[in-house]
């Protein structure tokens, strides 16, 4: 939706209460309002507290001090902007509302009298945290920086890894009150330009009042599906994986206010790389990814599995007789799953809410709850635990959250199938998560692919951690203008 403008008044008073009015500068106390006179014209500035920077401001309002009438002539608003304002970021609007929305952002804005346009200093600061490096994407060796909430610190970040000439960062709003700063990030050789115009299009679209959650609003809003649970967009709070991303011909989306960049468009397989792989010779690393593969796949399949043996133990072979339960507890088989798979989500949301000092102390209670108390009161019985553990660590083995998350819901209904129709529930359910997969599409591109549609050297790179050195191709599905590498 276009926004409202108002061009600047003839009357200097009246500019100066328009503004005034529009911030609501007697209503909150950090918006503030200087009334000066420099070289015999009246001027106002307007401000945010805790924004500005103090000794800059304080630096051009000392040199405009010193100015006299005549050097403002016969062009005060030229001589101001080329001369007598020794700013780097400096701008000039002849909208009364955008200048007043670019002050709420944290720019200062110069209104003088005479002068029919605003004079925007962007002098702005930001409370920030050192870039630190994130938690979900931890690494043995690499990097110990990652993204930050202020969008410049993360733009600067993947400069200091691209320096690229056709690296573009591209600046929008979104929301109509939230006023979210938002940055499209790609490599112009490389990136399909029909890609980033659509991307661009999309966003665009989004019209809503403000963006409480960031990154998780804008997701919900491209995202399509709803209620689709897997992610189709992919998270990353590394620099150095967003800079891998970009030099295969990726689109950012940077938003302010969140550590996290989307990378889009993605596939499955995408959610199940991490940079640990690349940090590690290529034998290690093709290791690493079949053990994390074989992780996430037991996260899936294994508790609906060991269900259905130990429900149906003419379906084993005699020497894996010993699967399934001892001894029949007093909770029928099935529910104990639920139970436990509830009693860990509770467990993992309790981690969320207490305080690291007290996360051992949540470590022992889990251990017996969950652990040896409830095995000997007949709750849970012992291979219970055994697999409801393997199937936790597979989840925690995941590298992307948003995946493991899905997943875990996929797990819960392969149990509850099988529970209610046995192997034909357990057959069926994993087809129609097959099936949903294969009908998925991130920015009108297939979910699954290259395994459907197949692309044998592509299929290859997602089961083997290749060699950089014979990685001379960027990903076709991504159609990038330059294809080598």
């Amino acid at each position: 939706m276009e926004k409202e403008k108002q061009p600047l008044f003839s009357a200097y008073s009246k500019n100066v209460s328009y503004i005034k009015d529009r911030l609501a500068v007697d209503k909150s106390f950090d918006v503030i309002n200087l009334d000066l006179k420099y070289a015999g014209r009246n001027m106002a500035m307007f401000m945010i507290d805790g924004f500005a920077k103090d000794e800059i401001m304080h630096y051009i309002m000392k040199l405009l001090a010193q100015l006299e009438p005549e050097q403002l002539e016969p062009d005060p608003l030229e001589k101001l902007f080329k001369t007598y304002i020794p700013y780097i970021e400096i701008d000039h609007v002849k909208d009364l509302n955008q200048a007043s929305d670019l002050v709420l952002g944290g720019p200062a804005a110069l209104v003088v009298e005479g002068m029919d346009e605003v004079i925007i200093i962007d002098a702005r600061t930001y409370p920030v945290r050192s870039p630190d490096e994130p938690d979900l994407e931890r690494v043995t060796r690499g990097p110990r920086d990652g993204f930050v909430e202020t969008i410049v610190f993360n733009t600067a970040l993947i400069r200091r890894r691209v320096r690229d000439r056709s690296l573009r960062m591209e600046y929008m709003q979104i929301g109509r009150r939230s006023m979210t700063d938002i940055t499209l990030c790609y490599l112009e050789d490389i990136a399909d330009q029909e890609r980033v115009d659509d991307t661009k299009a999309i966003l665009e679209k989004i019209d809503t009042d403000g963006l409480a959650m960031a990154e998780k609003t804008v997701e919900e809003y491209i995202s399509g599906r709803h209620w689709n649970p897997y992610p189709t967009v992919r998270y990353t709070e590394r620099p150095d994986t967003a800079a891998a991303h970009l030099y295969e011909g990726h689109v950012l989306i940077i938003i302010d206010g969140s550590p996290s960049v989307m990378i889009t468009p993605v596939t499955f397989w995408h959610h199940l790389q991490h940079s640990e792989e690349y940090r590690q010779k290529p034998i290690v690393g093709a290791y690493l990814r079949f053990v994390r593969y074989f992780a996430v796949l037991a996260s899936i399949f294994l508790l609906p599995l060991y269900y259905l043996l130990a429900m149906n133990p003419d379906y084993l072979p005699a020497n894996l007789s010993f699967i399934g339960p001892n001894e029949e507890g007093t909770v029928p088989l099935i529910l104990q799953f639920i139970l436990a798979e509830l009693g860990i989500d509770v467990l993992r949301l309790a981690a969320v809410h207490i305080p690291s000092s007290l996360a051992t102390a949540l470590g022992l209670v889990a251990a017996i709850l969950i652990g040896q108390v409830a095995v000997e009161v007949g709750l849970f019985s012992y291979e219970v635990v055994l697999y409801l553990s393997v199937a936790a660590i597979g989840t925690y083995a995941t590298p992307s959250y948003e995946l493991s998350l899905a997943n875990r819901l996929i797990r819960m209904f392969l149990l509850i199938v099988t529970g209610m129709f046995g192997a034909i529930g357990y057959i069926v359910g994993i087809t129609l998560w097959l099936l949903y997969l294969t009908r998925m599409s991130s920015f009108r591109i297939a979910y699954l692919w290259p395994f459907l549609p197949f692309s044998f050297r592509a299929f290859r790179d997602v089961f083997l951690r290749s060699p950089i050195p014979l990685k001379n191709r960027r990903p076709t599905f991504l159609n990038p203008r330059d294809p080598d590498r």
